[in-house]
């Protein structure tokens, strides 16, 4: 009887399973070791870590010098906390508007609803440019504010894409047996649409917050007066500009420690992961939201 329910599989098929997990071990392996290095090379001596040459497997000697310079940094805390204000600003401003604009375009009964999408969806592929942009924020008088990091970028017009697709396969038949009842589009919003479409909030609600967590160039430009209000990456990308700077003059042989070069280095790797890995320690907990709400469409009428 087990022999009977036994699965076969043929020998073309177990040579198509073992060369595509070798292929997807060397995958991971290949994505996973950068950031491997990195993490060794946040935990190695300077001094050792400057006679390495080549791949690194193991932190070269052990040292917490980089980890220490990193914590004992105001910046990195001023970065941390601006980074954590704007990430949860931006990412709850964000969501309403792209709830808002996703659910009215999904609709039926939406006036002018085709044109409206096909006036949105053209931002997707032309932009003003960088400059036209800037006047506007300029005269909207937010530049040198934590308004220009909320305000420029706050849609994603993929993310609304996304959300509207999943909010048109809910049953129309729901909206009607709510609106005989005497819902307005705002309770049908809020107690049909969204408890139907958890996944596909969950996975733009990342979206937006992995955005916000790596954002940089809106401080770059709008708050160069502001340096208080910079976000964790414009405090270390200024950490590798220093770097490179530090590159030029050594090949130069103008008065450069080695070993203050070598100190630099390995804060450098440290703050490269003092600012990765709390986004990454979010992305677990999320994961089943997000192949769910990749495969938006489940729900059938």
């Amino acid at each position: 009887m087990n022999k009977k329910n036994k699965m076969i599989i043929s020998r073309g098929e177990k040579i198509f399973l073992a060369v595509n997990s070798a292929f997807m071990t060397i995958l991971i392996l290949i994505t996973l070791y950068p950031l491997l290095y990195v993490f060794f090379c946040s935990l190695s001596d300077p001094v050792e870590l400057g006679k390495v040459n080549g791949l690194l497997f193991r932190p070269a000697g052990f040292s917490l010098r980089g980890y220490k310079a990193v914590l004992e940094s105001e910046n990195i805390w001023l970065g941390f906390r601006n980074t954590i204000f704007y990430l949860a600003a931006g990412t709850v401003f964000s969501m309403i508007i792209t709830i808002l604009g996703a659910y009215g375009l999904s609709r039926k009964n939406f006036m002018l609803k085709k044109p409206i999408t096909v006036f949105i969806v053209f931002t997707m592929f032309f932009s003003g440019g960088m400059i036209p942009t800037f006047l506007v924020v300029q005269k909207l008088g937010i530049t040198n504010t934590l308004w220009a990091m909320l305000i420029p970028g706050m849609l994603n017009v993929y993310n609304m894409i996304v959300l509207r697709t999943s909010f048109q396969s809910v049953p129309e038949s729901l909206y009607e047996s709510a609106a005989i009842d005497g819902a307005n589009e705002f309770v049908m919003l809020w107690r049909i649409t969204l408890p139907l479409s958890k996944a596909a909030l969950a996975t733009i609600t990342l979206f937006y917050a992995v955005g916000k967590w790596g954002e940089w160039y809106n401080a770059l430009v709008y708050l160069q007066k502001r340096r208080d209000l910079y976000p964790l990456q414009m405090f270390l990308r200024e950490l590798l500009v220093k770097q490179e700077d530090m590159d030029v003059l050594l090949s130069s042989n103008i008065g450069v420690d080695a070993e203050s070069y070598l100190v630099t280095e390995v804060i450098k790797y440290a703050t490269i992961i003092v600012t990765t890995v709390p986004i990454l320690l979010v992305y677990p907990f999320l994961q089943k939201y997000f192949v769910k709400g990749v495969l938006v469409g489940s729900i059938k009428e």
